[in-house]
């Protein structure tokens, strides 16, 4: 007769230390959940809160909790406790993604900082005062790469157009980052 792992219901436990009296919130409710839809019905949407508030974005939060969920599902008949399991999961996804967010932003300000410029806000900014044909000059030439030839057909217009963009843009940005 083939064993068949039964979860023991236990309905609800305390956290060590503190009354419950006192606090109602220290009494934990575990759910006991037999298939993977009823954990995904009862478990998504709080999930989805709790990723929202770490990561500052819906759609990364519904991203990451996605990934614990099909992480879940693999390892579904391993699992005793899968609320906590995909819990568990979205919290070190939110962890790692707040992490990378913190190295990106560290690599942007250092490369920022060696142009010349103090944070990316300062760069918007910067390109902020210039028009939208300026803007778009500077970033095809500069950023881009464009010859001003590729420029003036992208912007329809001539190419002598594109060079009097281009130095004006020049001469308002120095004005603006000189000290």
């Amino acid at each position: 007769m083939p064993s068949v792992r039964q979860r023991a219901p236990r309905p609800r436990c305390t956290v060590p230390g503190i009354s419950s009296a006192l606090y109602p919130m220290t009494e934990l409710r575990i759910t006991t959940f037999t298939t993977f839809e009823e954990v995904y019905q009862h478990q998504w949407l709080p999930l989805v809160r709790l990723a929202t508030l770490t990561t500052g974005s819906l759609a990364v939060a519904e991203e990451i909790v996605q990934d614990a969920f099909v992480s879940l599902y693999r390892r579904w008949d391993a699992i005793d406790q899968p609320a906590a399991y995909v819990r568990i999961a979205v919290i070190h996804g939110c962890t790692d993604w707040v992490r990378r967010r913190q190295v990106e932003r560290r690599h942007l300000q250092s490369r920022v900082s060696d142009a010349g410029l103090d944070t990316p806000e300062m760069l918007d900014d910067v390109l902020g005062g210039l028009s939208p044909r300026q803007r778009a000059a500077v970033v095809l030439r500069f950023y881009e790469d464009w010859s001003e030839a590729s420029i003036a057909e992208a912007l329809r217009c001539r190419t002598g157009t594109v060079k009097s963009l281009l130095h004006r843009s020049m001469q308002q940005l120095r004005k603006e980052l000189a000290p």
